[in-house]
């Protein structure tokens, strides 16, 4: 016992390495993704990543932007070695005047996607100077008047915090021989792929000595999610087998998760399956009335494929038989009052329409016996006709009697329909019924009936699983 608890242990402990090895390379492959969008961000708040990590991607200083920015380097010492109004100066100004009106038309940004950022920057600058011309204000903020006049250090000051930044974010990327930009981050994936290759061949070698039926290849598969982690393109579909392992390492609970998944899955397979099934049922009574069989079975007639009686009972004259003591016994007495006032109501109806009748009516007395007739007559009849029903119910000779109109009745019903082409049109009647249940309410039952079929599954198993809980 112990050996095996220490067996599971140590399984445990190594799920938990190759899951938390998984979710650092997931860690990775997202920086890698998000490296290139997010660069301007890392460039300001973590500059030394950008140094470290613009060689995986191929990235360098852009020559055009770095020498402007330089230039004004250059600038700057100028001025305070030999201040603003020098001819040194002068010269500088001029040349990165010329050097800004060169970035404006050959965009140096364009390369790499960035023209927005000169946008921004030519925006600013514009802004800064209140000129609609980007190049004009330029040309108009590195001159000696201008700086002179709206003073060196601020002026400076503004380039630097507003329009330095922005300029230094562009870079250049290489480009490989296949087209693409270059992007060394396979040597960081490298081990890391290297070593769920090793453990996908071990455990694959398990599978198979466990379960020698299977072939290799299905032995792969038992673990397919593991072939993502190997993939050297689409690596963001790495995250699959990141949750499986730390869910199956117990350091994330993904039950809920799958419980929901699972529910979803099953939902949407048993409202297709819900639709396939009524409609299949639906298409055979459709399908049994084209082919006549309703018509042989009013007539009595054999069916091509034999009738199966598995109880040797007439299951019709059964029912017949159970609805009519219903009826007679249980119904009946229950609605007699209705049915006496309703004949006694038939009867003083038929008095009042009687001439003689009318002129007695003067008479003293001859309504209220006239109302005392028509209740003894409503119940006297009432009372008859269910003593008559009672007894043709319990007499054999009756009952048998009773089944046989029945089965008379049956028989000239179906030749009779069958005599008067009246069944065609039954037929055509039943097969659009059935058309328009398919249409109006099959749907409305998958649609509306499997959310609740899966919550009453859902407390079945509860109510079935709380006894279990308690027996332990």
């Amino acid at each position: 016992m112990k050996n095996i608890k220490s067996s599971k242990q140590r399984n445990l402990w190594f799920e938990r390495f190759m899951a938390i090895a998984a979710t650092v390379n997931l860690g990775f492959i997202v920086f890698d993704l998000s490296y290139v969008p997010w660069r301007d961000f890392y460039l300001r708040k973590l500059p030394q990543i950008t140094k470290v990590y613009d060689p995986i991607k191929g990235i360098e200083a852009h020559r055009d932007t770095e020498n402007y920015l330089k230039t004004v380097d250059a600038l700057e010492e100028e001025v305070r070695q030999t201040g603003l109004q020098s001819p040194q100066v002068n010269g500088r100004l001029i040349q990165i005047s010329r050097l800004s009106s060169e970035m404006i038309d050959s965009n140096p940004f364009a390369g790499v996607n960035k023209s927005g950022t000169l946008e921004k920057i030519k925006k600013r600058m514009r802004s800064h100077i209140g000129n609609e011309s980007a190049k004009q204000s330029f040309a108009t903020f590195w001159s000696q008047p201008y700086l002179s006049q709206n003073g060196w250090v601020k002026e400076i000051n503004f380039f630097n915090k507003s329009i330095r930044p922005l300029i230094a974010s562009n870079y250049f990327r290489q480009i490989g021989e296949n087209g693409e930009f270059v992007d060394n981050f396979w040597i960081i994936d490298l081990p890391f792929v290297i070593l769920f290759g090793v453990e996908l061949l071990g455990r694959t070698f398990l599978i198979k000595r466990r379960h020698p039926g299977l072939s290799w290849f299905e032995a792969v598969l038992w673990r397919w999610y593991d072939l993502l982690l190997l993939l050297p393109f689409w690596r963001w579909l790495r995250i699959v087998p990141v949750l499986v392992r730390l869910d199956q390492a117990q350091l994330l609970n993904l039950h809920p998760v799958r419980k929901q998944i699972n529910q979803g899955i099953v939902a949407n397979f048993a409202e297709e399956l819900t639709e396939i099934v009524v409609v299949r049922v639906i298409n055979q009574v459709q399908g049994s009335i084209q082919r006549g069989e309703l018509t042989r079975w009013l007539s009595q007639q054999e069916n091509l494929r034999p009738y199966i009686d598995i109880n040797n009972v007439n299951e019709v004259e059964a029912i017949a038989g159970i609805l009519v003591k219903t009826i007679v016994y249980q119904v009946l007495p229950e609605i007699q009052p209705a049915i006496v006032a309703i004949l006694r109501h038939n009867i003083e109806t038929v008095f009042h329409q009687v001439p003689v009748y009318r002129n007695l009516q003067n008479l003293p007395g001859v309504g209220q016996a006239q109302t005392q007739l028509s209740e003894q007559l409503a119940t006297q009849i009432t009372t008859n006709l269910y003593k008559t029903l009672i007894s043709a119910v319990e007499d054999p000779v009756g009952a048998k009697l009773t089944s046989q109109l029945v089965e008379s009745f049956s028989k000239v019903l179906g030749s009779q329909i069958k005599e008067k082409h009246v069944l065609s049109e039954i037929q055509s009647l039943l097969f659009d019924f059935l058309e328009e249940i398919k249409i109006n309410y099959v749907q409305r039952l998958s649609q509306e009936d499997i959310d609740q079929i899966i919550e009453q599954t859902r407390q079945l198993r509860t109510q079935v699983s709380v006894p279990a809980i308690v027996k332990r």
